[in-house]
C-alpha cells in the first residue's frame, strides 16, 4: 500500500532540543558588529557583556538586587559552579524527574559526598513537591529537557525557607514564567530558547546566594573557574562583564541579537506565548490520534519548550527500534532534524517548541509526523 506524503513542508525542519534553533530572522550578516580580534577587557568587549547581562535582567524581569553572570561551560558550567561553591553549609534534598536532575545528584551525593535526600520520580512523574523541607539546600531543573516534565509554578516554594533553592532553568528561562523571589540561583545556556550558540552559561544569585558565598566556605578545594569569591567577598567583576575565562565575542554578539529579536516579538510574554501556541498544537494533534501521546503523564506538567512523546500503538513490537526509524524517515525527508528522544529516556520523540520555532513549522510537520508513523507500521507488517 502507498502512502500519500503530505504536500506542505515545514519552511524551517529545526527542532532540534539543543543547540535550538536561530531566531527566524538571523542571518550571519546580522552579527557583523561583533567585537572580534578585540580584548574582552577592552571597552568594547565589557560595553557588550555588560548589555547581555543586562537584557537578560529587563527582559526576564530579574530583580535589580540579583547579580547576573556569564561563566564558562554552558549550563552545566554555571549549575556546578553554583554545587561546588554553594552546597555543604547545611543538609540537601535532590529532586530528580529526568537525566540532568539525576546527573546532578550524582555530583551531590558521589562526589561531593555531601548529606542529601534524593527525592526522584520516572520519566513522565514528578516529585512529590509538597514533601520538600526548605530547611535543607534544594537543587532542581525547572522543567525537564530529557522527560518533557516540569514544575507547574512556585507555589511549593516556601517564602519563609531557610536553606537555598538551585534551579537549573536551562530549557525553561525566556519560555515559563520563573518566581524570582523563589529561586536563589538559577541557571541557563544561550543555546536553548533564545536559539543562541553554545557553551556560555548564565548563573543568576540573589542577595540570600550572595550572603551564603560570603559567609561560608566549602571544605574541599575549589578551582578556579569555579570561584565566586576572593578574600570572603563576592568577586563583583563576574557579575559586570569581567568574565572568568574569555567569551566568544562573536556568541556574545549572536546573544544580544537574539534579545534584540525577542523584543521585537512581545519580550517574555511573547515568547511564552509562542512556545505556548507550538507545544498546544502538538498536545491537539497527540488528543486527535490514539497511537501517540505525550509522555508527561499530568497536563500541569507538561513542557512548552521540550515536547517528549511516546508511541502507543499495540502493533509496535520494539518500541525503541519504531521510534528512531520513525525520526530517521523525517530527516530523510527534511521536514524534522533531530527529534529522536534523548539517550537516556524512554524510547520516543523530543520536538522542541521554545519561541524561536514558528508555529506553522509544527503544523507542517505534524502531517509527516502521521505519514512517518503509518510507513514505519506498514514495513513492520511487511517484514514480518
Amino acid at each position: 500500500m502507498t502512502i500519500e506524503r503530505p504536500a506542505a513542508r515545514p519552511a524551517n525542519p529545526r527542532f532540534s532540543s539543543g543547540p535550538c534553533a536561530k531566531p527566524p530572522t538571523f542571518e550571519l550578516n546580522k552579527l557583523a558588529d561583533a567585537a572580534l580580534g578585540r580584548s574582552h577587557r577592552a571597552a568594547v568587549g565589557k560595553d557588550k557583556l555588560k548589555a547581555a547581562i543586562e537584557g537578560t535582567r529587563e527582559l526576564l524581569g530579574i530583580p535589580a538586587d540579583y547579580r547576573i553572570g556569564i561563566v564558562p561551560a554552558s549550563d552545566t558550567g554555571a549549575v556546578e559552579m553554583a554545587l561546588w561553591s554553594l552546597l555543604g553549609e547545611r543538609k540537601v534534598e535532590m529532586l530528580a524527574w529526568e537525566s540532568f536532575g539525576a546527573g546532578w545528584v550524582t555530583d551531590v551525593v558521589k562526589q561531593l559526598k555531601i548529606d542529601a535526600d534524593v527525592k526522584t520520580a520516572d520519566y513522565g512523574q514528578i516529585v512529590d513537591l509538597a514533601s520538600v523541607d526548605f530547611n535543607n539546600d534544594v537543587v532542581f531543573t525547572w522543567n525537564g529537557t530529557t522527560s518533557g516534565v516540569r514544575v507547574p509554578n512556585g507555589d511549593w516554594i516556601a517564602d519563609d525557607r531557610a536553606g537555598l533553592t538551585i534551579c537549573d532553568a536551562t530549557s525553561a528561562a525566556f519560555a515559563m514564567d520563573l518566581p524570582w523571589d523563589k529561586l536563589d540561583v538559577t541557571t541557563f545556556s544561550w543555546q536553548k530558547v533564545l536559539g543562541g550558540e553554545a557553551a556560555h552559561g548564565m548563573l543568576i544569585l540573589s542577595p540570600s546566594a550572595v550572603e551564603r558565598l560570603e559567609s561560608y566556605t566549602p571544605a574541599w578545594p575549589l578551582p578556579k573557574i569555579f570561584r565566586l569569591t576572593k578574600g570572603g567577598k563576592l568577586i563583583e567583576g563576574i557579575f559586570t562583564g569581567a568574565t572568568i575565562n574569555t567569551p566568544s565575542m562573536l556568541a556574545v554578539e549572536d546573544y544580544l541579537f537574539a534579545l534584540d529579536w525577542a523584543r521585537s516579538v512581545g519580550g517574555l510574554q511573547g515568547l511564552i506565548a509562542r512556545a505556548d501556541a507550538n507545544a498546544q498544537a502538538i498536545f491537539e494533534f497527540c488528543d486527535q490520534n490514539d497511537w501517540i501521546d505525550n509522555l508527561a503523564e499530568d497536563p500541569a506538567t507538561r513542557s512548552n519548550t521540550s515536547v517528549c512523546l511516546k508511541f502507543t500503538d499495540p502493533r509496535i513490537r520494539d518500541g525503541a527500534s519504531f521510534a528512531k526509524a520513525v525520526a530517521k524517515r523525517l530527516e530523510a525527508e527534511n521536514v524534522a532534524l533531530d527529534i529522536g528522544a534523548y539517550r537516556d529516556a524512554p524510547a520516543g520523540l523530543r520536538i522542541w517548541c521554545g519561541g524561536t520555532v514558528e508555529t506553522s513549522d509544527i503544523q507542517a510537520m505534524l502531517p509527516w509526523l502521521k505519514w512517518a508513523f503509518e510507513a514505519e507500521i506498514a514495513a513492520q507488517a511487511a517484514a514480518a
